[in-house]
């Protein structure tokens, strides 16, 4: 990111936002899962990047990275941004599960739902993470935060305006992943 500054000045506020918004529809447009008519994704397993580690230890990591993700709670939005002060989903996500140990989480939700083991949703556990989808892929992550009345629910960094909070699951177009092994 030190470069960003040089960026800055050689393109402007406009070039760069360009360049971003570019490159982000580009990784959606690349790397999101193909989905099927159901709305389902195909449960595939993401490489194992980290060595050999037992179950007990990544569902100990997850649950840090929760705890972490919930301190963020009332951060707000910013598009692009990955903490410690503001967050998009992804990089909720990305900040949280990094400052847990999981050095190789990417930075984007389509990354971040290629690079997560699929699981059906009656396996999820607190930590898990959502993925939501549309036609176009995958537009945005959540971190799964359990049941409350009857319902899921999710934290995440939802959009301009907002702040990182936890809230009812408003859609049925999302697929579950997860970092545990």
């Amino acid at each position: 990111m030190s470069r960003m500054p040089t960026i800055t000045r050689a393109v402007g506020r406009t070039g760069v936002r360009l360049l971003a918004s570019g490159a982000l529809a580009v990784g959606l447009l690349s790397t999101a899962p193909a989905v099927t008519a159901r709305g389902a994704t195909p449960h595939h397993h993401a490489p194992h990047h980290a060595g050999h580690h037992h179950a007990g230890h990544h569902a100990g990591r997850v649950g840090s990275a929760m705890a972490v993700a919930m301190h963020q709670k009332g951060d707000p939005y910013a598009y692009g941004a990955s903490g410690p002060g503001a967050f998009d989903c992804s990089g909720l996500v990305y900040y949280a599960f990094r400052h847990a140990g999981f050095r190789h989480v990417p930075r984007t939700s389509s990354a971040q739902a290629h690079f997560a083991h699929h699981i059906s949703r009656s396996h999820m556990k607190r930590g898990d993470l959502m993925f939501f989808h549309d036609g176009g892929g995958v537009y945005h992550v959540g971190i799964y935060a359990g049941f409350k009345h009857g319902h899921r629910m999710v934290l995440h960094a939802p959009y301009p305006g907002q702040r990182v909070h936890t809230e009812r699951v408003w859609t049925d177009a999302w697929f579950p992943g997860t970092l545990r092994r």
